[in-house]
C-alpha cells in the first residue's frame, strides 16, 4: 500500500480499525499513523512556556552591568538562586535592587512585571526601597530617564510577612501562585530562608527540619518552572570552626570563614565583610567565575580592578 492508495489530505482522519482492514500489521499500522500525523501537522509542538509567551533563555538583570557579566547575563529565569552573607553585608539591598530591575522591559534586562518580597525576620525596609527608587536614574544610566520616571516602582513590589513555617507554606502555595497566574509578578524573594528553619526546630528535630526544607525547596522550584519565574532566597551564614579544640573560627581577624547556614549546595553564594566601614561582597560559588561588589547609596555596584 502506498500514499496514493490512502488518498491522504489535510484535515482527513485515519482510524486504527480502517487501517487494520487494509491488511497491515499492528506495528506497521502504528508507524503509518505516526508518519501521517507528522506529515499533516501544520505547526511544530509548543512547550508550556512557549505557549505562555515566555523565553526560557531570558536572564534577569541585577541592575549592574559588572555583576550581570559575572552572572553571565543575570539571574536565570528558571531556577532558585541563593544569596548568602553575613549580617549587614547588603543582601537585602541587592534583593531590593533586583525587585526594581524586574520591572523594566526585557530590552533593559527586566521582565516587565512586579516582585513579591516575603519577609520572615525583620519588617520590610520601606525607606531603603524609596532611596533605591530615587537613585535609579543614577544607577541605571542605560535606561532613558523618561522610562524611569514613568514606572511606579513601589506599586509593583508586593510585601508578604511569614512569622512561622505554616504561614510561609500558605504564602508560597496559595497567595504567590495567584499573583504569578495573574501576571502581577515575575520575581519571588524570600528574606530569609534560614530564619524559620533554625528557630522552629530543636537540634533533635533535624530529620523533620530536613523534610520541611525539602518540601519548601520543591515548592519554590515548582513555582519557578511553572511560571518561568526567578526565585531569590536570602540565607544567613555561620562561622566555620576547625576540627581542633580551639574556640576561634579558622580565619584571620577581620575576614572570618563562613558558610551558608543551611549548607553550601546552592547555585550562588556571597561572602561579605566590613573593612574600614565599607561593605563589599565577593562572588564565591557560580559557574561564571568570581568577582566583587560594593553597596552605595543608589544601590549595589560591581567593582572593577581600578575601583
Amino acid at each position: 500500500m502506498d500514499w496514493d492508495q490512502l488518498e491522504l489530505t489535510r484535515g482527513s482522519s485515519l482510524r486504527y480499525g480502517e487501517l487494520r482492514l487494509s491488511g497491515l500489521s499492528r506495528s506497521d499500522t502504528q508507524l503509518l499513523l505516526t508518519a501521517s500525523a507528522v506529515a499533516c501537522r501544520r505547526h511544530p509542538p509548543l512547550t508550556a512556556l512557549l505557549s505562555r509567551g515566555f523565553d526560557s533563555n531570558l536572564k534577569l538583570s541585577v541592575g549592574c552591568p559588572i555583576l550581570d557579566e559575572l552572572l553571565r547575563g543575570g539571574l536565570p529565569v528558571e531556577g532558585v538562586t541563593e544569596l548568602s552573607g553575613e549580617s549587614g553585608a547588603g543582601k537585602t539591598q541587592l534583593a531590593l535592587q533586583i525587585c526594581l530591575s524586574v520591572q523594566y522591559p526585557t530590552q533593559y534586562g527586566g521582565l516587565n512585571a512586579g516582585a513579591v518580597f516575603i519577609c520572615t525576620e525583620d519588617s520590610f525596609p520601606v525607606r531603603r526601597l524609596q532611596q533605591l527608587i530615587q537613585g535609579q536614574s543614577c544607577l541605571r544610566s542605560d535606561v532613558p530617564p523618561s522610562l524611569i520616571s514613568s514606572l511606579n516602582f513601589s506599586d509593583r513590589v508586593y510585601i508578604e510577612h511569614a512569622a512561622d513555617l505554616a504561614s510561609l507554606q500558605v504564602c508560597v502555595s496559595r497567595r504567590v501562585p495567584l499573583m504569578l497566574a495573574r501576571g502581577l509578578v515575575r520575581l519571588v524573594v524570600v528574606d530569609s530562608v534560614a530564619a524559620l528553619f533554625r528557630s522552629d526546630f530543636l537540634d533533635s528535630d533535624w530529620l523533620e527540619r530536613n523534610k520541611q526544607l525539602l518540601t519548601f525547596s520543591s515548592a519554590l522550584h515548582h513555582l519557578s518552572r511553572e511560571y518561568s519565574t526567578p526565585v531569590l532566597c536570602i540565607n544567613q551564614v555561620t562561622d566555620v570552626f576547625s576540627s581542633s579544640d580551639s574556640l576561634c573560627p579558622q580565619s584571620n581577624i577581620g575576614t572570618p570563614t563562613v558558610a551558608p547556614a543551611l549548607g553550601e549546595r546552592c547555585p550562588v553564594a556571597t561572602r561579605a565583610a566590613s573593612p574600614a566601614g565599607c561593605r563589599w561582597c565577593s562572588l564565591l560559588i557560580w559557574p561564571g567565575g568570581a568577582g566583587g561588589a560594593a553597596v552605595w547609596r543608589e544601590g549595589v555596584r560591581g567593582l572593577t580592578e581600578t575601583s
